[in-house]
């Protein structure tokens, strides 16, 4: 290595070396020591500007035929005299010529120095963040061991005050048993041992009107009777006997000279009204009375039937003048479904009552 300067040759060049190896301006300048091997030739060819000749070179040259130094020029002086108070030149001149030999052991020591400090701190700030990292951790674990404890212990839930006993409070408790379904309504309406609400002709019927989308009806007369087969005309006494009818109901409404008596019949099961129905012949007879004539008395009426649970209903529509009903009589038709709906729904609310009370009595 070199500091402050170029290498230099630590050993003068030997006889037998050309001079045109040199850095001259004849190319002879030559390294460090002339010997006088070369002769008064080289000593005229190399007069110029070689290292340790002349005033461009390193030093001044010797007397004539001095001690060779061992900065000599050409013309085998000896060493140059330094200049007054200047150090005497080393083995290592810089690049003027002359001056101290620098002190490599005090440099390596400064370098090595140098090196061991940073390894220190290198070292230190890695000790700094290990010890930086392992609080992180060590905070982090311990957060999450105090979480850890607080779900165990039920977290932030405040706790129930104990009770005045001093007795643990006892927690609720749920059934695995899935509730029963709501009763259907139809149920009650098909059996008897659950059908036992009161049944009567203003229960059936209520009020003094009816309306049915915006259409109202007068009530006339009302009517209940256990001789089934009295409150009929054709064939459908027979009917409502042969079947086991236990009950007839009836009600007349009147809308626009149209006259409607609705009745229900009564029987102890459902497949009993079913059979009564498809079987129907006739009609029900109507009800007069409470401002209706007589209607649908030798003349052509709309008669129809349907049933519901252990419940049969029927129809019988026409004018209260004794028109006979055509297909044409729009308002004829209307009238009757309007009752027949009506029926529907009252029969259908009466088992929907009963269930909604069953559902809300405590059960055995």
């Amino acid at each position: 290595m070199s500091f402050g300067g170029p290498q230099w040759p630590q050993e003068p060049q030997r006889q037998g070396q050309q001079g045109q190896q040199g850095y001259g301006e004849q190319g002879r300048e030559a390294y460090g020591q002339q010997p006088g091997g070369h002769g008064q030739q080289e000593q005229e060819q190399g007069q110029g500007q070689g290292y340790g000749q002349g005033a461009g070179g390193y030093g001044y040259p010797g007397p004539q035929g001095g001690a060779p130094g061992p900065y000599s020029g050409p013309q085998g002086g000896g060493a140059p005299a330094p200049f007054p108070g200047a150090p005497a030149p080393g083995p290592f001149p810089g690049p003027q010529g002359g001056g101290p030999t620098p002190d490599w052991s005090a440099l390596a020591d400064a370098s090595a120095s140098r090196a061991r400090r940073k390894r220190l701190l290198t070292i230190g700030g890695g000790v700094l963040a290990a010890l930086v990292v392992g609080a992180v951790v060590a905070t982090a674990v311990v957060a999450t061991g105090k979480e850890d404890d607080t779900a165990k212990n039920g977290g932030g839930t405040p706790t129930a005050p104990a009770s005045p006993t001093g007795s643990p409070t006892p927690e609720p408790t749920f059934s695995s048993v899935a509730p029963p379904p709501p009763p259907n309504p139809k149920d009650y309406i098909s059996d008897p041992k659950k059908d036992r609400a009161p049944l009567t002709a203003e229960g059936l019927f209520p009020g003094r009107k009816l309306t049915m989308d915006g259409r109202p009806y007068t009530k006339g007369a009302t009517s209940a009777t256990a001789n089934c087969a009295a409150v009929t005309q054709g064939g459908l006494g027979a009917v409502l006997k042969k079947n086991g009818c236990q009950k007839v109901l009836r009600a007349t409404y009147v809308r626009d000279g149209v006259a409607v008596t609705v009745g229900v019949a009564v029987f102890p099961s459902e497949a009993a009204a079913l059979k009564a129905k498809n079987q129907a012949t006739g009609g029900i007879a109507p009800l007069t009375g409470a401002g209706v004539g007589d209607f649908c008395r030798a003349t052509v009426c709309l008669r129809r039937s349907n049933a519901i649970g252990r419940y049969a209903y029927f129809t019988q529509a026409g004018f209260t003048n004794g028109k006979k009903v055509t297909t044409a009589d729009r308002g004829v038709f209307r009238s009757s479904d309007d009752l027949g709906t009506f029926a529907f729904n009252q029969i259908y609310a009466r088992g929907k009552s009963q269930a909604s009370a069953a559902a809300g009595a405590p059960r055995q």
